[in-house]
């Protein structure tokens, strides 16, 4: 039997950011010009990310841990295709289907069923694969008697599930999930959790951003836990969360 296809591949990858930093305050805004204050600004550099190294092979998922401002929302929009590293090399194969947090990729201005068609563009799909698509997404989001409202007529619950469901029934390689598991019913979530489980046996590759660790633990075989941008703990699910309770780390 021949090995599962590599999806995905990060070697290496840094991102850094410039923040430009200032202790000037309103009395030195008033005293001096915009030249002034062009020649003393400094600028820092910040490393979002640092020497991020992982695999992902057709039917795995992964886990993304750490606490607020570890780099895990960071990595997921390198992966989308979002943002671009500084150094090293991230390789994907295949379609993305994004979920990254609420009402992105969405105009309020339009209804949901033209929200479909929007999304379903911004993700990669062809106006005929998102016709033909249309009607198995709105059943799934359960939202049929409101698609033709305005979003912003929408509760965040009715955004959330039409998001998910879009970026579902797309067809994607390897799907990207920001915390979108932790908000709406219990229903939905079962529904989530139900399809992620379709979709890995089609050999989709789930990435799951969270705080929650029991729901790594439920969605994901692996995982990975940032500090400050770098890989602390890395293996299977349940031996990294572990490992996390043990060592007191924030998450």
């Amino acid at each position: 039997m021949s090995e599962p296809e590599v999806i995905l591949q990060a070697e290496h990858v840094c991102k850094q950011f410039t923040r430009i930093c200032s202790d000037y305050g309103l009395k030195d805004v008033l005293l001096h010009s915009f030249s002034f204050f062009y020649q003393h600004l400094n600028s820092r550099e910040f490393r979002a990310l640092d020497d991020i190294s992982f695999t992902l092979k057709r039917g795995e998922s992964l886990a993304i841990l750490g606490a607020n401002g570890a780099g895990k929302s960071t990595l997921l929009s390198l992966i989308g295709g979002i943002i671009r590293p500084t150094s090293g090399e991230l390789h994907v194969n295949g379609r993305i289907g994004l979920m990254l947090e609420l009402g992105s990729g969405f105009c309020h201005d339009l209804s949901g069923r033209e929200n479909i068609m929007l999304n379903g563009l911004l993700l990669g799909a062809t106006r005929r694969e998102i016709r033909d698509l249309t009607d198995e997404i709105i059943d799934f989001s359960g939202l049929r008697d409101f698609i033709d409202e305005p979003l912003r007529t929408y509760s965040t619950g009715m955004q959330t599930r039409l998001g998910f469901a879009i970026a579902v029934h797309l067809k994607p390689d390897i799907m990207l999930i920001d915390e979108v598991l932790a908000v709406g019913d219990s229903e939905f979530r079962r529904k989530c959790q139900q399809k992620l489980a379709e979709m890995k046996q089609d050999g989709v590759v789930c990435i799951l951003v969270t705080h929650a660790l029991e729901h790594a633990e439920n969605y994901c075989e692996r995982a990975i836990y940032l500090d400050h941008g770098k890989i602390v703990f890395s293996g299977e699910t349940r031996t990294v969360t572990d490992a996390i309770r043990k060592s007191g780390y924030e998450y």
